[in-house]
């Protein structure tokens, strides 16, 4: 019957793999080359990046800022010093003149003074001594005794006034880094925990599907990877769940396939030893000595046959599996199974029909391996059907144009096969574990090989539902390229 794996649940307790390697304990290797370190320098790098940008960008805007409150709090010292020293300019230089300048040297600001258009001592721009003894009021930047500084000048009546300025540069870039260096700092030390945050965040569901695929590795089948957001890390853990359910579901299919071949094995091999002790023994006798021979020879035939599937679906996904596609018309391949199969069938009350379009139907394809197809589907059928029922074999083109290839159908009156038989028809083992003491099956191997060796004819096999009330299998074989050239 034809084997057919059916669609087996994997048992729930794991069978230790053999030969299995053990777990892979996780590696340890130099800092920089795990994701979680190099997550971490990446992040400490941009944070560093963003920190040193930030510098650039900040530390010009908090001079300007720094000079332009200089140059404030320099002018308010200028409009005060001009108010105290208004009445006092045209009287020469007082005391209080004095202690004024004095207290200003302490706070590092110069002091001017004009009277009349003439600084009191030399320093000072001639623009700006100029600009006060017009009555104006100076707000500036100017080199004064050197270098750089802040300028305020104030003027008074009759060409009189008080020029103050403070060094631009003393002390600003100190002042300016004493207030940023706090703030950088924090800002890199949050990006470093946040990249160590982010990198364990990450590499966490990594190390979770690394432990996962070593328990894989060893056996274990059995586990299971929660699938958890983002969107990457549920794909990963889905694609390892469903690998470890597909493994469970192989090596159980596997196992049972072993173990049916293993009674497929042991069943001829019983019968031969029975019979070949026997014969050692001397307990048959010269009657009985052919009827032995006979038996052993059809379980030896069983064997072979048995072991010649094996091989088959060993070699087929091989490249160099043995194929001779030629032209071949399908009516002729199914007129030659029909003379041999007809008188099989009538010989166990099972009436066998052909049916043809009665003119060639062209395929290119393996006239012996079809043949082989053919003869496994036939006698699948027939070991299922009872007496009285038909086993039809079918021949039809696939369409109008001869170059098109054809199809080859075998249906049976038998039990035949429900919806889910149907869909692991082709599995090896499947229905042969399914139907095993039910009713007659074969070794399990045969559907499998029909359809391994219609894939690599270029063709392709279903199982369905047959009119006569079983199973109905159908074979589409490619057209003749030869006779599509012709045509064009």
């Amino acid at each position: 019957m034809p084997d057919h794996p059916g669609r087996v649940e994997s048992p729930t307790m794991t069978l230790p793999v053999v030969g299995a390697d053990p777990p892979v304990a996780p590696r340890r290797g130099r800092f920089g080359r795990t994701l979680t370190a190099r997550a971490v320098l990446v992040t400490c790098a941009v944070a560093l990046v963003s920190v040193l940008v930030t510098a650039i960008v900040a530390v010009p805007l908090a001079i300007r800022g720094a000079e332009r409150r200089d140059q404030d709090a320099l002018a308010a010292q200028a409009r005060l010093a001009a108010e105290v020293l208004r009445t006092r300019l045209d009287r020469g230089r007082t005391a209080d003149e004095e202690r004024l300048i004095q207290q200003l040297r302490n706070q590092g600001i110069d002091a001017y003074l004009i009277r009349r258009g003439v600084v009191d001592r030399p320093g000072l721009p001639a623009r700006v001594v100029q600009r006060i003894g017009q009555g104006r009021n100076v707000s500036v930047r100017r080199v004064v005794n050197g270098e750089r500084a802040l300028v305020e000048g104030r003027a008074l009546p009759d060409g009189n006034g008080v020029v103050l300025s403070r060094s631009a540069s003393n002390g600003l870039w100190a002042r300016v880094l004493l207030g940023l260096w706090l703030p950088l700092l924090a800002g890199l030390a949050a990006g470093v925990v946040a990249g160590l945050l982010l990198a364990r965040r990450l590499a966490r569901p990594i190390r979770v599907a690394a432990t996962a695929a070593a328990r894989l590795r060893a056996g274990d089948r059995a586990v299971r990877i929660p699938v958890e957001s983002p969107d990457e890390v549920a794909d990963l853990a889905e694609a390892l769940n469903g690998l470890a359910g597909a493994l469970a579901t192989s090596e159980g299919r596997q196992r049972e396939f072993l173990l049916s071949v293993s009674h497929e094995l042991r069943t001829p091999l019983t019968a031969i030893r029975g019979y070949a002790e026997a014969l050692a023994d001397g307990v048959l006798d010269a009657d009985h000595t052919v009827d032995a021979g006979r038996t052993m020879l059809t379980e030896a035939q069983h064997l072979d046959r048995l072991i010649g599937d094996l091989l088959a679906l060993a070699r087929l996904e091989a490249a160099d599996f043995p194929l001779e596609p030629v032209p071949v018309d399908l009516t002729e391949l199914a007129v030659g199974a029909e003379r041999t199969w007809a008188g099989r069938c009538a010989a166990v009350g099972v009436p066998f029909r052909l049916e043809t379009p009665g003119r060639p139907v062209p395929s290119y394809t393996d006239p012996g391996r079809i043949r082989q197809v053919l003869d496994g589907l036939l006698e699948n059928a027939l070991r299922v059907v009872p007496p009285g029922s038909p086993v039809v074999l079918a021949v039809r083109p696939v369409g109008a144009d001869p170059a098109a290839g054809g199809e080859l159908e075998v249906r049976d009156g038998g039990p035949g096969f429900t919806d889910d038989d149907l869909a692991v028809a082709f599995e090896r083992g499947a229905l042969h574990e399914r139907y095993r003491g039910v009713r007659k099956v074969g070794s399990g191997l045969g559907l499998a090989l029909a359809a391994g060796l219609v894939r690599r004819l270029g063709g392709e096999i279903s199982a369905g539902h047959a009119p006569e009330g079983g199973a109905a299998f159908t074979v589409r074989l490619p057209g003749n390229p030869y006779l599509a050239r012709t045509s064009a």
